[in-house]
C-alpha cells in the first residue's frame, strides 16, 4: 500500500491566494510532505504555486484534491479533473478523493470515471471521503483499483472506532480532519492534562495522538509558522496517555454535512 505522509497539511478555508501559496511553501520547506485541497476549496491554484514556489522536488510531495459533490456525475469527473490538474499545475495528483457522496454521486456511475483516471495516471491512487462502512461496501465493489484513503472528521472528541476497525481489516488510512478540533482542544481537560505533562499544547496533544493510531494520518490546518512548526513537531505519547484519550467520553461532530462547513 501507498504511504499517505503524516502529517499532511489541511487548507480547507485557506482561500487568500497569497497566504495560501506562502503557507504550501512554509509547509513544505519546513518539512511537510502531504498537501490536501479540493476543488471545492478554491485554492487549487495558489497550492500548486505554493509547491512550485518551495525547495522541494514535485515527485517527493504527495498531493491530494476532491472532485465537487456537484461535479461527480461520470464526464464531469473526467472534465474536472483534468481542470484541476491545470490549475495545480501538475501533470498527475497522488490522491483523487469523491469528495461526499451526495448530490451528483452514484457509484455505478461515479466511481468508473476515477478508474479511468487511475489508469490515465492523472491520479496515482484513489479515494473517498465521509464515507460509511457500507459506502465503502458499495464502492469497492465497484472499483478496479483500491481504495487508498477515507477522508473523515476525527480527533478526541470523535474517535471513529468503527470506521478504524474498518480501515485496519482492509487496509484503507483513515485521512483525519479538523484534527484540533477547529481550535477547541484547550477545552478538554484531559488533553490540557496531558499536554502539561509533556510541555506541549493540547493542539499537539491530539495529533499525537492521531499520529500513534494505526493507519491514521491527520492532515491539521495552520498558516503561521510558528504553528505549523508546532502542528508538524510534536510528542511521543506513552500507553497511559492514549488510554486517557481513548476514554474520553464526549462525542462532538463539528463539521455538518447538511452545512456550510464542509471540510
Amino acid at each position: 500500500m501507498t504511504e499517505i505522509p503524516s502529517p499532511g497539511l489541511g487548507t480547507s478555508g485557506n482561500k487568500d491566494a497569497g497566504q495560501c501559496a506562502e503557507t504550501v511553501q512554509t509547509a513544505l520547506e519546513l518539512g511537510y510532505r502531504h498537501v490536501d485541497t479540493a476543488q471545492m476549496y478554491d485554492n487549487e491554484e495558489p497550492v500548486g504555486e505554493g509547491i512550485a514556489r518551495a525547495d522541494v522536488s514535485r515527485e517527493d510531495v504527495f498531493l491530494a484534491t476532491k472532485v465537487l459533490p456537484d461535479n461527480l456525475a461520470h464526464d464531469d469527473v473526467l472534465e474536472t479533473t483534468d481542470e484541476s490538474l491545470d490549475r495545480l499545475g501538475t501533470e498527475y495528483v497522488d490522491l483523487l478523493y469523491v469528495h461526499w457522496p451526495m448530490k451528483a454521486y452514484d457509484a455505478e456511475d461515479t466511481l468508473p470515471a476515477f478508474d479511468k483516471i487511475a489508469e490515465s495516471g492523472k491520479a496515482r491512487n484513489i479515494a473517498v471521503s465521509n464515507f460509511t462502512p457500507e459506502l465503502l461496501d458499495e464502492a469497492r465493489e465497484i472499483l478496479d483499483n483500491p481504495i487508498l484513503a477515507n477522508q473523515v472528521e476525527m480527533h478526541p472528541l470523535f474517535q471513529q472506532e468503527e470506521l478504524r476497525d474498518y480501515a485496519r481489516e482492509h487496509d484503507i488510512t483513515l485521512v483525519a480532519y479538523s484534527p484540533i478540533m477547529q481550535g477547541e482542544a484547550d477545552d478538554v481537560p484531559e488533553l490540557r492534562n496531558i499536554a502539561e505533562k509533556h510541555d506541549a499544547t493540547p493542539t499537539q496533544i491530539s495529533l499525537a495522538w492521531l499520529k500513534q493510531a494505526e493507519n491514521v494520518v491527520p492532515i491539521p490546518k495552520s498558516t503561521g509558522e510558528k504553528h505549523l512548526q508546532q502542528n508538524f513537531s510534536v510528542p511521543d505519547l506513552d500507553a497511559g496517555d492514549v488510554e486517557k484519550i481513548d476514554s474520553i467520553d464526549r462525542e462532538e461532530r463539528l463539521v455538518d454535512p447538511d452545512g456550510a462547513a464542509w471540510n
